[in-house]
């Protein structure tokens, strides 16, 4: 069998706008426009190059950037984002269902955040900070919440620089993510999906034998990655 195909991703939304009395903690009177999607940056696992959609001079619609987004979603076995399965996915399909598209089929899914809050007791579990403390990079710095506003003003300038800005999160989340993925417990099976002995958080086969463990009932059989550096149980053996 092929290997899965693995996307990486991140999305970048308007925000909503509305009219409000005051401030501060305010209640919404009435929404002038809600959010949507202003770009998503993807790449494939083992693959080089980081693509971006976006809805550079389309007025707010996203329809368009949907469908694709839709149809790499449905392409994927497995897919991988930060906060990915609270806000990236749910807001992609808040927006598929809004536009009237059919579901993408079956996807298994990694949250780096959730795996971060796990797995440690890190300082801070945002994706640029840990960047930054497992020393894979950062975020690029920008002009904060006017870049926002500069896209969806359709401001060349600020087109510009959400791009680069969304294409660096996904290259940082693919970092953290392999610095994260030996320490995985539960991962989608990489082996399984290729139909093939190995380790099951990367597929590799390059693996041996590292002792046995115990558990209640059964005595099972740990490997050890040679190519991600994981571990791993099989049932033993008689």
């Amino acid at each position: 069998m092929s290997k899965p195909k693995v996307l990486l991703f991140d999305i970048e939304t308007a925000p909503n706008l509305a009219y409000v009395w005051g401030k501060y903690e305010q209640d919404v009177i009435a929404f002038e426009s809600e959010w949507y999607i202003l770009s998503v940056a993807y790449k494939w696992l083992g693959e080089k190059e980081v693509h971006c959609l976006t809805i550079e001079g389309k007025e707010g619609n996203d329809k368009k950037l949907c469908k694709k987004l839709r149809n790499l979603f449905d392409e994927a076995d497995v897919l991988i984002a930060h906060n990915g399965d609270a806000f990236d996915i749910k807001k992609a399909k808040a927006r598929f269902v809004f536009h009237g598209l059919k579901p993408p089929s079956q996807f298994a899914t990694v949250d780096t955040c959730k795996i971060a809050k796990r797995y440690f007791n890190f300082n801070s579990n945002r994706l640029n900070d840990l960047g930054i403390y497992l020393k894979v990079g950062q975020k690029i710095k920008h002009t904060g919440f006017d870049l926002w506003l500069g896209c969806m003003q359709d401001n060349k300038n600020s087109w510009e620089l959400l791009k680069k800005y969304n294409k660096q999160d996904v290259l940082l989340l693919e970092r953290v993510y392999e610095k994260l993925l030996p320490w995985m417990e539960r991962h989608p099976n990489m082996a399984l999906l290729q139909d093939k002995q190995g380790c099951p958080k990367c597929g590799s086969e390059k693996v041996r034998k590292d002792g046995v463990r115990a558990n209640s009932s059964t005595m099972q059989q740990q490997w050890e990655c040679k190519s991600c550096g994981g571990y791993y149980l099989t049932r033993l053996k008689k």
